[in-house]
């Protein structure tokens, strides 16, 4: 299966596990910039030059052997479950992509049928109930990860661990795990361990959020649309997200940890 999600830079100085939703841009294009000294003109995720890329077969057995040789340290970032689920929301399924268009074609149109979701109507900016459909869009969501149905899970709302642990089950071995509500620091963590043709100034970085003009605006706090059946679902899809990475899955509205995380217990429960 080989190591899906991964990128590396070109000057083989660090390993990144991509997980969808969870500061990815930013990562992307700093890494980017510890090689190039300039920052990708564009969304990084499109970049066909200038960072090793598991999708780009040509890379493939450059970053396989980095892995497997444990040559250059890895590290991926990870995100509270209930603002992540969230973020997809307003993004993916409320939003217009940079193309123009809906996210996945008829993806939107039949959530819209099939559960009764509001998006905010064909540009994303109409008044619309974000909390009752919300909470439909994650039944929907739990449906795809729990039966797929009506449709396999999507990267953006599969859960964290999951992609963190395909990384793991084919061989690769993590040196940072940090969160993305503690991003300055968990990223300069990374930083300080590594060696980089160009110097990266953390502080001077400028966060790439490639989707913050895709759909509406948050309404409301983040803990209003989680209601006790909507926690339930959450735990349900999420409960090794809230226990692997030490979020506080009683209270929505905290998104912070609340705990350290452990490596060796991350390796041994997603190593399977």
């Amino acid at each position: 299966m080989g190591f899906p999600g991964t990128w590396m830079t070109e000057s083989e100085s660090v390993i990144y596990r991509v997980v969808p939703k969870c500061a990815c841009s930013t990562i992307g294009q700093i890494l980017y910039y510890s090689d190039h000294g300039r920052f990708y003109d564009g969304d990084i995720h499109d970049a066909d030059e200038g960072l090793h890329k598991w999708a780009q077969e040509a890379s493939q057995p450059v970053i396989s052997r980095a892995v497997t040789e444990r040559s250059a340290p890895a590290f991926t970032c990870v995100r509270n479950p209930y603002t992540r689920i969230l973020s997809s929301f307003f993004d993916k399924i409320c939003g217009v992509q940079r193309n123009g268009k809906r996210y996945r074609g008829n993806l939107v149109p039949m959530i819209m049928q099939k559960y009764g979701v509001e998006t905010g109507g064909p540009d994303g900016q109409a008044e619309f109930d974000q909390i009752r459909s919300f909470r439909r869009f994650l039944l929907f969501a739990r449906d795809t990860i729990r039966w797929k149905k009506p449709m396999e899970p999507d990267i953006h709302w599969s859960a964290v661990s999951g992609h963190v642990g395909t990384f793991i089950a084919n061989g690769g071995r993590y040196d940072h795990i940090f969160w993305t509500e503690r991003f300055a620091e968990g990223m300069q963590t990374v930083l300080d361990t590594i060696e980089t043709p160009h110097p990266v100034d953390l502080a001077a970085i400028p966060r790439f959020n490639e989707s913050a003009a895709h759909g509406p605006e948050r309404a409301h706090p983040v803990e209003d649309y989680f209601d006790d059946l909507s926690m339930h679902l959450v735990y349900e899809i999420y409960h090794r997200d809230f226990e692997l990475f030490k979020y506080d899955f009683e209270n929505p509205a905290n998104k912070m940890p609340v705990g350290e995380i452990d490596l060796d217990e991350v390796h041994a429960k997603l190593g399977d």
